[in-house]
């Protein structure tokens, strides 16, 4: 397992300014490398992610994962969310998803186009109770593979990526929303943030 911290990202603006710190990343599996097979046929020749340009992000949510609504301090569930109004969850959290890896990867404009293909495995935010109180994380799980959009072939194996966002509580979190910084909004903004660090090649 390799932990990448995101100390060194630039410009994280409002989000790391309210986080005080930047969560820990764990990826399992391989990096995003620029040797092997897979990329040499892929034709990519230089560090990613400047070799790459994101054609298109499929993003699945299982319907298998389990939602909760119930308010309670931490629900067993595989999916809570109460950054949108009550609803079908498997698509807001979808929508969540491609929204923020379109905005981490619309800089990237290089030669090699590329296919992300993402499985959710778990979205666990904070529920009305654990909100207004004590806070807590928004702890988010995936799949990832980056396939050639030409060839097919993926930049590497399969990585399940964990990702954890400090959730504010109380008066903190009260005092976030009327700033425009929602739960929504600063779990978009940080996980655009992932997945353009996920898509470095480490140093």
């Amino acid at each position: 397992m390799n932990i990448i911290k995101l100390i060194t990202l630039l410009g994280l603006g409002t989000l790391v300014s309210a986080c005080g710190s930047v969560p820990d990343i764990a990826s399992r599996n391989a990096p995003f490398e620029t040797t092997g097979a897979a990329l040499a046929a892929s034709g990519v020749q230089a560090q990613l992610p400047q070799a790459m340009h994101v054609k298109a992000i499929n993003v699945r949510v299982p319907r298998t994962l389990k939602v909760s609504e119930a308010n309670v301090f931490y629900p067993r569930a595989d999916i809570v969310w109460r950054g949108d109004p009550i609803g079908d969850r498997h698509a807001q959290i979808q929508s969540i998803f491609e929204t923020a890896f379109a905005q981490g990867t619309s800089d990237m404009t290089g030669p090699v186009d590329v296919i992300l293909d993402v499985e959710i495995v778990r979205f666990h935010s904070v529920t009305e109770k654990t909100r207004y109180t004590v806070g807590g994380v928004h702890n988010m799980e995936f799949r990832l593979t980056a396939f050639n959009a030409m060839t097919g072939l993926p930049l590497a194996p399969t990585r399940q990526i964990e990702a954890n966002l400090p959730a504010y509580g109380g008066a903190q979190a009260i005092a976030e929303e009327r700033r425009g910084q929602t739960q929504k909004v600063r779990v978009i903004g940080y996980l655009a943030q992932v997945i353009r660090q996920e898509l470095q090649k480490p140093a």
